[in-house]
């Protein structure tokens, strides 16, 4: 790992899903926790917002010394703030979680930045492998417990998945002593923010499959199999030729169709 790697992770402001108490949000601590892993006590941590948030002490009690905070009110925009930060930066590689806890809880906060900056973005970051002649190796997590190795130059933006390693705990007296620094920054305000309000997004819910199984090996293995096509053959160019009702006809009279 080189020594001089410059790492910055982004925090934001949690919630617990009971109590709705503010907290340090739990994919932004796995964040920090890859951070420290990779950089010590050379992690840079950065916050857009409220400097006077006790909430963000819980990330200075993961080992941290200060906290960087862009000085804006809840309805501004945080994008052109980080992005005008880190386009001014030495880092190297930032850290995120895949989506905030409050606000809007979009998600799309990595994609936008990764666009502003005109850096590589990689998602479901679960371990960064080496670092290396300015690329990274990486392992990004994907369904179902599978793991895909990835290379990727320097500099880039990835958002830390779950499969990351635990935060933490966060430990009293070290959030006690370490410094949440302001930094003025110009306030870009949201429109959507102004305007709107938000109330919590409803799972959709659902469709159940049919499973036609007599074992539970086999009612296992349909509930977990990845869906694929099989070796089946393609009708090409018949939409154009016949339109669809021609098709319909070719099916029953192959049996597909019954």
């Amino acid at each position: 790992m080189q020594p001089e790697l410059n790492i910055l992770a982004l925090v934001s402001i949690g919630a617990h899903p009971a109590s709705g108490r503010l907290r340090r949000a739990e994919q932004d601590a796995r964040a920090v926790e890859l951070g420290l892993l990779l950089a010590g006590p050379r992690l840079r941590v950065l916050h857009a917002g409220d400097p006077h948030q006790e909430a963000l002490r819980g990330y200075l009690g993961m080992g941290l010394d200060e906290l960087v905070v862009l000085e804006q009110p809840a309805t501004a925009d945080a994008l052109p703030a980080l992005a005008g930060y880190l386009a001014g930066s030495d880092v190297q590689l930032v850290l995120t979680g895949s989506q905030a806890e409050t606000g809007e809880g979009s998600g799309m906060l990595p994609f936008l930045l990764a666009e502003r900056l005109g850096w590589p973005l990689v998602v479901g970051l679960a371990e960064v492998e080496s670092i290396d002649d300015g690329c990274a190796q990486l392992l990004q997590a994907l369904p179902r417990g599978q793991r895909r190795r990835l290379r990727v130059r320097l500099p880039f933006v990835a958002s830390v998945d779950s499969a990351a390693a635990v935060a933490r705990q966060s430990a009293f007296g070290p959030a006690r002593r370490g410094r949440l620094e302001p930094h003025e920054v110009e306030v870009v305000d949201d429109p959507l923010l102004g305007e709107a309000s938000l109330q919590p997004a409803r799972p959709r819910p659902k469709r159940l499959k049919v499973i036609k199984a007599k074992t539970a090996a086999e009612r296992m293995k349909a509930a977990t199999a990845k869906a694929g096509g099989g070796s089946g053959q393609v009708l090409e160019g018949l939409c154009a030729e016949r339109g669809a009702e021609a098709i319909f006809k070719l099916l029953l009279e192959e049996g597909v169709l019954r």
